[in-house]
């Protein structure tokens, strides 16, 4: 018999102008299980990435985690619980300019009062960083940025990565890298890991796949 799932969507719906970009969407995510999302462009698959995250409110439906609902929940619940349980990777990766590459690493962390020095110094070490950590951003490739990313979202181990196209910005070769890394480290920490990604190949990698189109959920 299963428990309850670690994230679990219940007939979420989110419009903007008018237009209906997500109508019922219901989807679990399970303790340690990898999930991949994919859709066309303009779907809203980062859209439902956000309402999952707790960065957008849906305009109705449930957002689960752990049992607590986030579409109910506080601003600074939801904060808390980003800082705390849920590492985000952004296909932008937003990493912050003005700091280099280890307070990068470490800033959610910190922020999470769960800095671990050991830790930051493993992840540095697969990530391939370890001779970047006094560089700025800017001074990296796109491949090490993400990097960065992905390290900063798993440093205070956190129950969920979620990850919007974290390769979308990649050619094919770094992409299965930076793949290979993210699904070995999180693993490793018992995380689940829950991506948005318009890549087949990117897809195959994870454990499940699931498909959005004409804002509902289904099987690949």
């Amino acid at each position: 018999m299963h428990g309850v799932p670690l994230l679990e969507a219940r007939n979420i719906s989110k419009g903007f102008d008018g237009t209906t970009v997500l109508a019922g969407v219901s989807l679990t995510v399970d303790a340690g299980e990898t999930v991949a999302l994919s859709g066309e462009s303009g779907s809203g698959k980062s859209t439902l990435l956000h309402i999952l995250g707790g960065l957008e409110m849906p305009d109705s439906g449930a957002v689960m985690f752990d049992g607590q609902d986030m579409a109910r929940a506080s601003d600074r619940v939801r904060a808390g619980l980003r800082r705390s349980a849920i590492g985000l990777v952004f296909q932008q990766y937003n990493l912050i300019p003005s700091l280099p590459v280890a307070a990068n690493l470490s800033f959610q962390a910190e922020l999470a009062g769960r800095h671990d020095a050991a830790w930051a110094a493993t992840l540095a070490n697969r990530l391939g960083l370890a001779g970047h950590l006094r560089h700025f951003p800017e001074q990296l490739s796109g491949g090490q940025q993400q990097r960065v990313a992905i390290g900063r979202a798993l440093a205070g181990r956190p129950r969920l990565i979620l990850a919007d196209e974290p390769t979308g910005n990649l050619d094919e070769a770094s992409a299965t890298e930076v793949m290979d890394i993210l699904r070995e480290l999180v693993s490793e920490t018992g995380a689940a890991l829950f991506i948005v990604t318009h890549s087949d190949r990117v897809a195959a990698m994870m454990g499940r796949r699931l498909h959005l189109g004409q804002g509902v959920i289904g099987p690949c």
